[in-house]
């Protein structure tokens, strides 16, 4: 951990529980982005574009920055024939034909979780399936999801968009966005059902077992804890969902990127911080954060997992060598 003596000392000297929610932090997909601009600038050399940011985290991206990562907002920023990766969030079929008219050097961060949900979508539409789609307007994820089908797909958010939805859609199947609020996303789906009976559902969950696993890790600190930080960035769609659910569990609950961002006041009669991160969130900054606690009075750490994640994902051909590390840091 860091050097406590490093931060200037703040404190009101009070004993505090700092509770750990495990799973938290990294997850395959984003070490396997972040290890795809990693190699890209190894093998390849400083410039490599990134368009949009290659995870959701303010951290990640300003480092990969220094080290030569150009981040962009669309390919027309990307001088032909140079290297793009391509964001975990994944694109629409329409950047990918953008890319190769271009001639770009394409290299695809797209999470194979996401690349699931890209496949489901052709395959519903390709049958005649008017496709829902739920999830947050604007987010990159959905973004590239409807550009695969946009002839047949929909966006809902709520159970009230449901409501909005035309009786007469025809054969009915929807999707999810990866890092939805479990809870919420029942209340949309069981809405979706409610109306159209025969609504056809994905043969797997499509929200992914790294945003499943922190939610629920969460759950179970949350009624224990007078207050949760997660560490993640404002952009971070589950980042944000663990917000929102320790605040509908009635705990407060502070979104933070650093452990500079922790206000004193935030702590006046809290006595067991309740600790996570999302899963685009690096390690290190929670191990900041309990350090930067810790300049406040005496911490007492307990680590609460409730499931061991051992996913990997190979690393798409461009980039890959023979060995490469896992999600927790190992090489295979």
């Amino acid at each position: 951990m860091a050097d406590v003596s490093s931060y200037e000392y703040a404190g009101d000297g009070v004993a505090r529980r700092v509770l750990l929610a495990g799973p938290r932090s990294f997850c395959a997909g984003v070490e396997r982005a972040i290890e795809i601009v990693e190699r890209a600038l190894e093998q390849r050399g400083a410039p490599v574009y990134v368009r949009k940011q290659i995870v959701h985290n303010v951290t990640v991206v300003d480092d990969l920055a220094r080290r030569g990562a150009v981040f962009v907002e669309e390919l027309d920023e990307v001088p032909d024939e140079a290297t793009v990766v391509f964001s975990a969030h994944g694109v629409s079929p329409a950047v990918r034909r953008e890319a190769d008219r271009r001639g770009l050097d394409v290299i695809d961060g797209t999470c194979p979780l996401v690349a699931k949900v890209h496949a489901e979508a052709r395959r519903f539409a390709a049958r005649g399936d008017t496709v829902v789609l739920v999830g947050h307007a604007g987010h990159e994820e959905v973004e590239g999801t409807l550009g695969e089908a946009p002839e047949s797909m929909v966006l809902v958010s709520t159970p009230d968009e449901v409501q909005d939805l035309p009786p007469d859609v025809g054969q009915l199947s929807y999707l999810t966005q990866t890092t939805l609020a479990v809870d919420e996303t029942a209340e949309v789906v069981g809405a979706l059902k409610d109306r159209f009976p025969q609504l056809q559902e994905p043969p797997t969950d499509d929200i992914c077992y790294a945003t499943t696993n922190r939610q629920a890790a969460l759950k179970a600190i949350v009624e224990e804890s007078d207050l949760v930080l997660v560490v993640g960035s404002e952009n971070s769609s589950n980042s944000v969902r663990l917000v929102e659910l320790a605040r509908r569990e009635g705990t407060r609950a502070e979104l933070i990127d650093r452990a500079d961002d922790i206000r004193p006041q935030w702590l006046t009669d809290v006595r067991t911080v309740g600790l996570t991160a999302g899963a685009s969130a690096p390690p290190a900054l929670v191990t900041e954060v309990v350090d930067r606690l810790g300049t406040f009075g005496p911490v007492q750490v307990e680590e609460r997992e409730i499931a061991r994640e051992t996913v990997s994902f190979d690393l798409p051909s461009p980039v890959r060598r023979t060995t490469r590390r896992t999600a927790d840091g190992r090489s295979s």
